[in-house]
């Protein structure tokens, strides 16, 4: 540091030089015979850039000032002892898969300490460590962008290291790194696809409208409200069954829409298709975001009741007719295919039985005691038909 000295010291060791100020006497001491100034320890500009010193030269033998107390500032010269440091980092951020190349992603900011107004210590420059070829980095601005297309459903997190260098990338600069966890939000492009072209599934006829026939699943690669979907039977045969979505697994559930007879039709083959609720436009000209599938129902014969030609009968008789004669005769036939034999009883009443007699086996009805209308004018007779095992 340059030495102060007054214009009227003679060098006869009559002026005495005393500091005062920042660091007076610990970093800084001065020779109180020649005025010259010394550092006692190393400075840190980054810690201190400046001191503000006092310099006084006064007469050894009278204390008296011999020239007016001037200060003067002490600037620390930079060199480039910093090196860059990310200090927002680490960083994460979200880009939808498949944008186009150049998409920009984050901006990753390093800072250096030295002085940005002197040489090249604080002037950074970016570049990619890790991340190519999928990523690229602007080396002045720091801002990460997407230089190749990217799909989700391949990978969905990437992992880039990003260098910031100072003294503008030259060698024997410092240099500092940051991670950036780049993740890829999903998009809807990728139609349901079901793994199976048919299906198989069976029915009882005597399954109630509402019963559960079974489940089918299209897959779709995307995810949340882009993998949603509703399922759709096409033709007449939606008449007779349907399909719904079961919103958290994406299944379709098949469930009877209208009872369906053995004896009429045994087996339907119905079409369903899988759609997705949300489309995009940007992949719409692949075509429609749907497939479709066959679904095989087999109708189950059960064992069904005998079944009346009439649910009810009107018969006449004379009174005064004798014991035996004819009142009149019912039929039942068995819908099932093995058209079992038929027994007839007459139910429900002891007195009915009295008066009246049923064939099991041809439910011919017949009088066993004389009618008197004025007694009664009808009599009303519940018959049950039975099934016999041969």
């Amino acid at each position: 540091i340059p030495s102060l000295k007054s214009d009227s010291d003679k060098h006869d060791g009559t002026f005495k030089y005393i500091l005062t100020g920042d660091g007076a006497g610990s970093i800084f001491t001065i020779d109180e015979y020649t005025g010259t100034i010394h550092v006692t320890q190393k400075l840190d500009r980054e810690e201190k850039p400046f001191y503000t010193l006092r310099a006084q030269a006064i007469n050894r033998n009278t204390q008296l000032p011999v020239e007016p107390e001037s200060e003067f500032i002490i600037k620390v010269q930079d060199i480039n002892d910093q090196e860059p440091k990310f200090l927002d980092g680490p960083y994460e951020a979200t880009v939808p898969e498949m944008s186009p190349e150049g998409t920009s992603v984050i901006q990753v900011t390093a800072t250096d300490r030295d002085d940005p107004a002197y040489g090249n210590s604080a002037r950074l420059l970016y570049s990619i460590l890790q991340g190519q070829p999928y990523f690229s980095v602007e080396p002045k601005t720091g801002v990460i962008r997407i230089s190749s297309q990217m799909d989700r459903e391949t990978k969905e997190q990437y992992f880039v290291i990003i260098q910031a260098k100072d003294m503008v990338g030259q060698m024997g600069g410092f240099s500092g790194t940051t991670t950036v966890t780049i993740n890829l939000s999903d998009i809807n492009d990728n139609k349901p696809i079901f793994q199976q072209k048919f299906y198989y599934m069976n029915i009882s006829e005597a399954a109630p409208v509402g019963s559960t026939i079974g489940k089918i699943m299209a897959e779709d690669s995307d995810i949340g409200e882009n993998a949603a979907m509703n399922y759709v039977i096409e033709g007449q045969e939606s008449l007779v069954f349907d399909i719904i979505t079961n919103n958290e697994t994406q299944e379709g559930i098949v469930i009877l829409k209208e009872r369906v007879d053995f004896e009429s039709k045994r087996r339907y083959s119905i079409r369903v298709k899988a759609i997705n609720r949300q489309m995009d436009d940007h992949f719409m000209k692949e075509g429609p975001f749907e497939d479709t599938t066959i679904i095989k129902i087999s109708v189950e014969d059960a064992d069904e009741p005998p079944v009346f030609t009439s649910q009810n009968y009107v018969m006449e008789i004379a009174e005064g007719a004798t014991n035996g004669s004819f009142v009149g005769a019912i039929t039942a036939r068995d819908p099932d295919n093995a058209n079992s034999p038929i027994r007839y009883s007459i139910v429900h009443s002891t007195y009915l039985k009295r008066l009246f007699s049923i064939n099991a086996h041809s439910g011919t009805i017949i009088i066993n005691k004389l009618l008197d209308r004025e007694t009664a004018a009808w009599h009303n007779i519940t018959v049950t038909a039975t099934e016999m095992s041969e």
